[in-house]
């Protein structure tokens, strides 16, 4: 199953998922808020494991087959 990373809305920023990405997926967005480049991605999880506030779920991507 593909997997990909949801970011809640109340990220703050803080970049401890942008640093432990191994893929380079995050990055902080005009230093507001996290995003993930979808195509970098592999849904590994460790963004979550880092996230001090617990705001990163590792989901099933739409239309992915299992």
């Amino acid at each position: 199953m593909k997997k990909k990373v949801s970011i809640s809305k109340l990220c703050v920023a803080c970049g401890c998922c942008a640093n432990s990405c191994p893929r380079g997926a995050l990055v902080i967005h005009k230093g507001l808020y996290s995003i993930s480049d979808e195509e970098k991605c592999v849904g590994c999880g460790k963004c979550a494991d880092v996230c001090p506030a617990c705001l990163i779920s590792i989901i099933a991507k739409e239309g992915a087959a299992c």
